[in-house]
């Protein structure tokens, strides 16, 4: 996914993000502005990965999932400039989101040291099943391989950055420290959000790679080869593994993961509401619903 347009339009995006959440804390005019233009930004840089997602990963729900980000986008950078202020919080969280990640996604230490940590936990939960397939390390771009040679085929499984969770745990990292509540209650958000994704991930890789490497959705390959113009028909276990039920899965998780994190951080609520609104264009009280008092400003934003 990543190319140097990309890491570029990333870093601008992020360096907005960061700059219009400072100028905020002192000049809510000028912090306003900038995280506006931030959010424009943002829309363009999801617009550049729509094609990649639906046509190259052929992930249906990255897809819909960046195409859809694109308006909202814009219409979070409208509804801060109409006046909007609780959307500083997820200005905020996407600053967050972005310095912790793309770090990961820039530097080759820090990539290869993840892919690598990854790889073997994930190599472990394979042996645990009682398969044994060969790892190679450092192929190409910096990845891990898992080659299964099952079946009278040889089927390879890599993983690469975005095998690692990384990304889904930087989205509650961001969350979790943008919000204005006391240190105890967000380490205890973390707790129950970070290293439950680092696990669930490492089950979901065990999954992909066991399924396909053994060929277990094969008895799909029709609908699998309309959906996805497969490259060959052993291609049916991966896709229907990884394509459709791991990610499937992951969106229920994180959605109950998420409900989790809300019962220690009910500040997370406005968020939530603000994210809602975007995708309905209807307002929520969700604090109503959990029975919690908010703030009623934002005080890191307060003129």
């Amino acid at each position: 996914m990543a190319s140097p347009t990309t890491d570029l339009l990333a870093w601008l995006v992020v360096g907005l993000f960061a700059s219009g959440s400072l100028l905020a804390t002192v000049d809510r005019r000028a912090g306003r502005a900038v995280s506006v233009a931030a959010w424009v930004v943002f829309a363009g840089f999801w617009a550049v990965l729509v094609p990649h997602f639906a046509f190259v990963a052929q992930s249906a729900i990255e897809g819909v999932a960046a195409a859809v980000a694109v308006p909202g986008c814009l219409y979070a950078g409208y509804l801060l400039a109409r006046g909007r202020d609780s959307l500083f919080v997820l200005t905020r969280a996407v600053a967050v989101m972005g310095l912790v990640y793309l770090p990961f996604l820039t530097v080759t230490g820090l990539r290869e040291w993840l892919i690598l940590t990854v790889a073997q936990q994930t190599e472990w939960g394979i042996n645990l099943l009682g398969y044994h397939p060969e790892r190679i390390t450092g192929h190409g771009e910096f990845e891990s391989l898992f080659v299964f040679r099952r079946h009278g085929l040889v089927n390879t499984t890599r993983i690469v950055l975005m095998c690692t969770g990384i990304g889904s745990m930087t989205i509650f990292a961001g969350l979790i420290a943008a919000v204005d509540a006391p240190l105890t209650r967000k380490l205890q958000a973390a707790a129950v959000s970070i290293p439950v994704i680092w696990v669930l991930n490492i089950v979901r890789n065990v999954f992909i790679a066991v399924a396909f490497g053994d060929q277990w959705f094969q008895w799909l390959h029709g609908p699998a080869d309309a959906l996805f113009a497969l490259k060959g028909p052993e291609m049916a276990s991966f896709y229907v593994a990884d394509r459709v039920l791991a990610q499937s899965a992951s969106v229920v998780v994180l959605v109950a993961i998420l409900w989790l994190v809300v019962k220690y951080l009910p500040e997370l609520l406005v968020v939530v509401e603000d994210v809602l609104y975007i995708l309905t264009r209807r307002e929520y009280d969700l604090a109503s619903a959990f029975d919690v008092d908010l703030p009623e400003t934002d005080p890191v934003v307060a003129d």
